[in-house]
């Protein structure tokens, strides 16, 4: 018998004794032990750069897909047959790395039933948000029954909610909880994520404790809901910092912060409309210019942001004077918007 056949029916094994222990064929009623593949290997493409995550060793595109981007109510306009066929439509143009909540509404379940057939090839990491280490095994319970798999390559302590509202040693005991779960092969990684609070996050990324972690990080100084302050931003330079001396994986989130992509010409009307189209190119290539940002973690409603988001990467693949210039240009303008006046 080969060697992935073996897996295969060991891993079936797994799911079967757990199903018959529950009675019913759920995985809420406890998480299987063991369940994360040996040797696991994503096919990769040569449609989008790659690079190596941090310490996790796992080589992935750049581009990351961000659940947030086929929720209804934070905008998608899509079915959730469509939003289905998107997570397919992503993974056929090269993403290998798709990243979700357990408060993203239906984001959790399109993404599980998107990658079905397709899990083991991804990289697929949620999130946790409870302050109550008690309850942190049974919120994983409900995203692994939701995501349709019995492992997770990531599973990440979220910002807000959750670390925003916890003290450092409170987040550091739902990260204990995480720690039991990767240790039972529930998880590959631990990871955490921040849109602001950068004191907090810094603390948490200097024990070393975590595997990767997602900041805010954008041309445009805002975190989710805010204009980050000077303060704000000098701490999150220490988070880089700090993540890429650990050897982290580093993820870019709020890359557009709305502001520069969809919404753009709501916050700045008058603006040229070549260079609208040219901002969301712009931002991509202005985080990935870092070279401590490994991926970059973007919210896609259609396949059109996809194929553009895709492009951006390798037409041009570098940073340029025009993107620096349209950033600017717009921005000077966004900042007067009421929204973001202090």
């Amino acid at each position: 018998m080969s060697k992935d056949r073996k897996e295969l029916n060991r891993r079936e094994f797994i799911r079967k004794g757990a199903q018959l222990a529950a009675g019913a064929a759920v995985l809420g009623a406890g998480i299987v032990d063991g369940s994360v593949p040996r040797d696991k290997q994503i096919p990769l493409t040569d449609a989008i750069p790659t690079r190596t995550f941090g310490k996790t060793g796992v080589e992935l595109p750049a581009l990351a897909m961000g659940g947030s981007g086929i929720v209804k109510i934070w905008g998608s306009t899509l079915s959730h047959e469509d939003n289905v066929a998107l997570i397919r439509y992503a993974y056929k143009k090269g993403v290998r790395y798709f990243d979700t909540a357990g408060n993203y509404m239906e984001s959790e379940p399109i993404m599980g039933e998107g990658l079905k057939g397709i899990r083991d090839k991804v990289y697929l990491a949620t999130k946790v948000e409870t302050t109550d280490p008690s309850q942190v095994r049974r919120a994983v319970e409900a995203s692994l029954k939701k995501l349709q798999t019995d492992y997770l390559d990531c599973i990440q302590i979220h910002g807000t909610p959750g670390i925003e509202q916890m003290s450092v040693k409170q987040a550091m005991a739902i990260h204990a909880e995480l720690v039991k779960l990767r240790d039972e092969g529930i998880t590959r990684f631990v990871g955490m994520t921040a849109h602001h609070y950068f004191d907090k996050a810094y603390e948490l990324i200097s024990t070393g404790g975590f595997d990767q972690c997602m900041l805010a990080y954008g041309y445009f100084r805002k975190g989710m809901i805010r204009i980050l302050d000077h303060r704000m931003l000098e701490l999150r330079e220490m988070c880089l910092t700090k993540a890429h001396e650990l050897d982290m994986g580093i993820l870019s989130m709020k890359v557009m912060g709305w502001v520069l992509g969809r919404q753009a010409k709501r916050f700045v009307p008058e603006f040229d409309p070549k260079g609208l189209r040219q901002l969301p190119a712009a931002a991509i290539r202005w985080v990935r210019h870092d070279s401590r940002i490994h991926l970059l973690c973007i919210g896609m409603s259609d396949k059109s942001d996809v194929d553009r988001n895709v492009l951006a990467l390798t037409h041009p693949p570098a940073l340029t004077s025009a993107d620096r210039a349209v950033l600017a240009s717009f921005a000077v303008k966004a900042y007067q918007h009421p929204d973001f006046k202090s």
